[in-house]
C-alpha cells in the first residue's frame, strides 16, 4: 500500500473527527448573550480538542512524509492511533457537559493519553523501518516533547479525582506546548543532503 493512500484515508477519519464534535455545539434557545453561558464549557472543550486533533494530523502529516514504506504493523499501528482519536467527540461532549465531574475529566485524559502512545507505537514503527541514516532516524532521534507531553497528560488524570480544574488545565498545557509545531522531520527534509539524496 502506497503512503499516499494511508495519509488520505486518515485525513478522511481527521475530518469526520472533526465534523462530530462541531456538531455537538447545539444552538442555544436563547437569543441573548446570556443563552450563550450554559455552552461555555463545551466550547472550551470543543477548542481544546480540535487543537489535539490538529495537533495529530500535522505530526502525522510530516511523519508520512518521511517514512519509508507501509507495511501491515504500519497500517494496524495507524489504524489503533484512530481509534483513540475517534473516541475524542464523546469524551469531548461528555466533559464538556459534565465539566466539574471527575469520571469525564479523567476519561478525557484517558483517551488523550492513549491516542499519543499510539502515535508514539506509529512512530516507532516507522523509524525501525528506515535505515539508521535515514530522514525519520535521524529527525526522531529524541522526543523531550512527546514525553513531557505524556507526563503532563499522565499526571492529569489523578488529579480529576479531587480538582477536575487541575486536570483540565493540564491538559491545556500539553496542546500548548505543541502551538508551537515540532518541525524535527520538515527541517531534516529540507536539508540539503536529504535533497541531494
Amino acid at each position: 500500500m502506497s503512503k499516499g493512500r494511508v495519509e488520505a484515508f486518515s485525513d478522511g477519519v481527521l475530518a469526520i473527527i472533526l465534523t462530530i464534535m462541531a456538531f455537538e455545539l447545539k444552538v442555544p434557545t436563547g437569543g441573548d448573550l446570556t443563552a450563550l453561558g450554559p455552552l461555555v464549557p463545551l466550547f472550551l472543550t470543543y477548542a481544546l480538542s480540535f487543537l489535539t486533533v490538529a495537533i495529530f494530523w500535522s505530526n502525522h502529516h510530516h511523519l508520512f512524509q518521511a517514512a519509508v514504506r507501509v507495511d501491515s504493523a504500519v497500517l494496524w499501528a495507524n489504524l489503533n492511533l484512530l481509534f483513540w482519536l475517534s473516541l475524542v467527540p464523546f469524551v469531548t461532549g461528555w466533559m464538556g457537559a459534565n465539566s466539574t465531574a471527575p469520571v469525564p475529566v479523567a476519561a478525557y485524559g484517558v483517551v488523550k493519553l492513549l491516542a499519543a502512545f499510539s502515535y508514539r507505537n506509529l512512530q516507532h514503527i516507522l523509524v525501525g523501518q528506515a535505515a539508521p541514516a535515514s530522514v525519520l532516524a535521524q529527525a526522531i532521534k529524541s522526543d523531550r516533547k512527546g514525553l513531557v507531553t505524556l507526563a503532563i497528560v499522565s499526571c492529569g488524570i489523578p488529579c480529576a479525582a479531587f480538582a477536575p480544574w487541575l486536570s483540565q488545565a493540564l491538559y491545556v498545557t500539553s496542546a500548548a506546548i505543541w502551538l508551537v509545531p515540532d518541525s524535527r522531520i520538515e527541517r531534516a527534509l529540507s536539508a540539503p543532503s536529504s535533497r541531494a539524496a
